[in-house]
């Protein structure tokens, strides 16, 4: 029996496969068009579920906001799709709550308000220079850079202008992208300084030692120059579940649970091999996948041995998250009377701590409004980096899940709190989101460390009786990592543009975050596509225009 004959196969059901798939329906027409995920869902690593019993809020187990001011690409990609949806489908967004002045930072032992990092130095357990002290820590990393890099956080400066600059910057005479970003900041600031920046900053992976010269200008987009960011009313993974149907809905289909093992160049066309033991041929291949995805597949795939130097370009960084839903907001006890007498409460944005759940967002409804009374939920850890060692014993061993087939690790010993036991939540907003909350059920042991830290954080001999939790570690296969960052001495900017079509002379194309501008972002997912896109179409499109625009 001959093997199934398709035009082009996307491997990848996240944003940039989808993304992909979408764009090309529209400039191929008639061409047979088939994406394939190897897990139950589409979204990739946007992955957004309802918590039993709050149906006015979304967990963002995955991703969960973008930058308006600066990433034009998704803005622009939302624009586009609502044109097209009727107003009862439209994706909305809201303002997305960071840093709240009364909201707390335990480090080392203390209790301290973010406020207090300006206005109250003297209470920050830090031995930090006259230079620091009084500054935040976004405020103390962002000076740094003005240090490396005289003049790059002039406000009128775009990301691209930015990067130009890191592009041909030298410190101490050797190139910028020859220095980790922890060795330069080691050099403009103390260690005091710079674990202060760690630990009040929530993550770990960040200032470590990655490519300065991709470090600099992404630190300044994501934190250090009037970041706006938007959450999703209805959950972030509506984006790709949106462009999957208008996809589908244009005749093009979609897969799931088609996990590719293993692929071919041979004859002019692709042989590709499934789990399943399916072959299918395919005249161009798009891998939509971040690093360790690739890496998984190279040992059967001799094409992907050959550019292991572009696709080892780069290092996937863990990331996980649990989110917890209570009867009601406790956290808001945790505020503090004002000089007014007003009593302020702590009810949105995130608090920080140098205890290993590192970030607690208080989470807002599908509107972007704090919970002040009823059901509740908090993001109780964000964790990333190497901090993520200390979970590894309250769950269950990294990796196997893939190897078995699965798209969930199998609990032997789940959570299961009061809302739990009720009868399953079903799907997301509007019955579009094809994962359910229960799906994702965290460790038992890890859900009651997480309590115990934040009874501690919140200065609380306990705290309420979580109802339910949900889980997701990005370092699973085949993801990785929750995002990717360029390695030290790799020049990024030709990695980027080389890699979307490796191969002058075989049609096999690659894009996905981990090899873009906006590493962890969906904006670079949107970029790197963009990029293969006009490889694979022949056209000319720069890597910093936005969404449609050609040079």
């Amino acid at each position: 029996m001959a093997n199934e004959q398709i035009d082009i196969a996307i491997i990848g059901g996240g944003v940039s496969g989808l993304y992909s798939a979408w764009k090309l329906q529209q400039d191929l027409p008639g061409k047979k068009i088939v994406v394939f995920e190897g897990s139950d869902h589409i979204g990739g690593r946007l992955l957004s579920v309802k918590p039993p019993n709050i149906p006015d809020m979304v967990a963002e187990l995955g991703g969960m906001r973008i930058l308006e001011n600066n990433q034009f690409r998704i803005v622009g990609l939302i624009k586009d799709l609502n044109s097209q949806l009727p107003p009862n489908e439209q994706i909305e967004t809201y303002k997305f709550p960071v840093d709240e002045n009364q909201n707390l930072a335990f480090l080392r032992g203390e209790f301290l308000r973010l406020i207090d990092f300006t206005t109250r130095p003297d209470k920050v357990p830090y031995n930090l220079s006259f230079l620091d002290k009084g500054n935040g820590p976004g405020t103390i990393i962002v000076n740094a850079i003005e240090q490396i890099v005289p003049g790059i956080t002039d406000t009128g400066l775009t990301e691209d202008q930015r990067r130009e600059m890191c592009k041909h910057a030298a410190f101490d005479d050797i190139p910028l992208y020859q220095w980790g970003f922890w060795n330069l900041l080691y050099r403009v600031i103390s260690s005091e300084a710079y674990q202060f920046s760690m630990d009040a900053g929530g993550y770990d992976s960040t200032l470590v030692n990655w490519n300065a010269a991709d470090a600099i200008p992404w630190y300044l987009s994501d934190f250090g120059i009037s970041p706006q960011y938007k959450g999703f009313c209805n959950g972030f993974q509506q984006v790709p579940i949106t462009l999957g149907a208008f996809f589908e809905k244009g005749g093009g289909e979609i897969r799931l649970n088609q996990q590719l093992r293993g692929f071919v160049w041979t004859d002019n066309q692709f042989e590709l091999t499934f789990n399943n033991g399916t072959v299918i041929n395919a005249g161009k291949l798009i891998l939509a996948m971040p690093r360790r995805a690739l890496d998984l597949l190279a040992p059967n795939s001799p094409l992907l041995q050959d550019i292991k130097a572009l696709t080892g370009s780069v290092t996937p960084r863990p990331l996980f998250k649990l989110f917890t839903t209570y009867d009601n907001p406790w956290w808001r006890i945790s505020g503090y009377t004002g000089a007014d007498g007003k009593f302020v409460p702590v009810q949105s944005g995130r608090s920080v701590t140098d205890l290993p759940i590192r970030q607690v967002y208080y989470w807002p409804n599908y509107k972007g409004n704090a919970a002040v009374s009823g059901r509740a939920m908090l993001l109780a850890s964000y964790d990333d980096g190497a901090n993520i060692g200390f979970w590894d014993g309250l769950r269950p061993q990294r990796g196997a899940t893939w190897l078995q087939g699965r798209s969930h690790p199998l609990l032997a010993d789940p959570f299961v709190g009061e809302d739990d036991k009720a009868p399953a939540s079903g799907n997301g907003v509007q019955n579009g989101l094809n994962q359910r909350w229960e799906q994702y059920q965290a460790p038992r042991r890890m859900v009651d460390e997480i309590a115990r830290q934040l009874a501690q954080m919140h200065n609380l001999s306990y705290t309420p009786a979580v109802k339910s939790a949900a889980f997701r570690d990005w370092g699973e296969d085949p993801y990785g990592g929750g995002w990717n960052s360029w390695n030290i001495g790799v020049k990024s900017w030709e990695v980027r543009d080389k890699i979307v079509h490796p191969l002058a002379d075989c049609p096999m194309y690659i894009c996905g975050e981990a090899y873009s501008d906006a590493q962890g972002w969906v904006e670079g997912a949107l970029q790197t596509a963009d990029l293969m896109l006009a490889a694979l179409l022949g056209k000319s499109v720069k890597a910093g225009k936005a969404v449609g625009q050609e040079a």
